[in-house]
């Protein structure tokens, strides 16, 4: 039986290499994949495999060379320091709205920019569900290759596109390259946070061939409930392209002290703009309490925020989705920004978190910071 082939890790092109080459002269046979074939220097994703026979070797020898581990370690510490926003892309008009929101937020804070695509391969097996968000559909007589070449071509349209608007004043001129990523969209989307460190990941909520949004199956959603990085989710149907145009931005808060932590992460990250804070509970009960604990919230904020534009408004009573869409429009509400943690995978599929409900029921902007 051939000895099968198994990830080590997932590196930059030169740390892979050097891994490689480290590992080859130990007689360990190295493949590397997901390699970008037109700009292989510029793929920070790729993957180094081994047959599952060597790993045990290969284990000790990576454990053995303090200056890999010392390496990483710098490498890690320095993807920190800067500011970065991940820009998870399907080429759809949608995705295309989220570059350039995107790519506006980076110029304010002075972030650079990653583009991302993540696409399927036909060695997925076919029963795998393919009508997913950020991913392409893949008959099944076409190569890695031509996949492969589709995706350069589409991701170089989209670098082309940017640069005009750069070079036309539409953009702002900000630094910014591209990744591919092979495998399912949104581990490669979590798992590619953990090496390239992102300030913000700025995404569409629906994909280019998706018809019908699947409560269970959206990528997006996925990487809200999963992912540790705040997720900007931009709908298809948000009426501007930057953030200095909303005026309105409303904070959800179920009274939880998780709530307090991310209202700082919050603030962090509207701090370039002068907006009207919206304090809103995430309660159908509107009693004396909610009100009492809404005050008490909004009081506290103020002294933590005394320049900051802050009022706190109590929801109507009946469904709590109903209810947040009245809000929206009363308020004229450009931008929600709410708190989510982390849950297991049951509870994810059976009781699916407030941010998860929201993304499917409304035309708004989520900002979501993980507690």
């Amino acid at each position: 039986m051939e000895d099968k082939l198994v990830t080590l890790a997932i590196h930059t092109f030169e740390k892979a290499q050097i891994l490689k080459t480290m590992l080859e002269t130990e007689g360990i046979e190295v493949y590397i994949h997901n390699v970008n074939q037109i700009q292989p220097v510029v793929s920070a994703g790729v993957r180094v495999r081994i047959k599952e026979s060597d790993l045990p070797h290969a284990l000790r020898i990576i454990e053995d060379s303090k200056w890999f581990s010392e390496d990483t370690e710098q490498e890690e510490k320095n993807g920190h320091q800067e500011k970065k926003i991940l820009i998870p892309i399907d080429f759809s008009d949608y995705s295309i709205k989220a570059c350039d929101l995107g790519i506006n937020y980076a110029h304010k804070i002075g972030a650079e920019v990653m583009i991302m695509h993540a696409y399927f391969s036909p060695y997925f097996p076919s029963a795998i569900p393919m009508g997913d968000t950020l991913a392409y559909q893949v008959n099944e007589e076409e190569t890695t290759q031509n996949v492969l070449k589709r995706v350069n071509i589409d991701m170089e349209n989209i670098c082309t596109m940017i640069n005009r608007k750069i070079q036309s004043g539409e953009l702002p001129k900000v630094k910014y390259n591209y990744v591919l990523r092979e495998g399912l969209p949104e581990e490669e989307i979590i798992a590619y946070c953990k090496e390239y460190h992102p300030t913000l990941i700025v995404m569409g909520t629906r994909g280019k061939s998706q018809k019908d949004m699947d409560l269970i199956g959206s990528v997006t959603g996925e990487v809200i409930e999963v992912n540790k990085v705040p997720v900007l989710a931009i709908p298809e149907n948000v009426p501007f392209e930057d953030l200095s145009e909303a005026k309105n931005i409303a904070f959800a808060t179920s009274f939880n002290q998780r709530d307090l932590v991310a209202f700082d992460e919050f603030m962090e990250i509207i701090k370039p703009y002068d907006v009207h804070i919206h304090l809103f509970n995430i309660s159908t009960s509107k009693d004396e309490w909610n009100e009492i604990r809404l005050t008490g919230v909004n009081e506290y904020f103020k002294k933590q925020y005394p320049d900051a534009h802050i009022t706190h408004t109590v929801l109507d009573d009946g469904d709590l989705l109903l209810a947040i869409e009245k809000f929206v429009r009363d308020k004229d509400i450009d931008v929600i920004a709410l708190s989510t943690y982390r849950r297991n995978i049951l509870a994810r599929m059976f009781n699916p978190s407030i941010a998860r409900k929201m993304l499917f029921h409304t035309d708004t902007p989520l900002l979501v910071m993980h507690s």
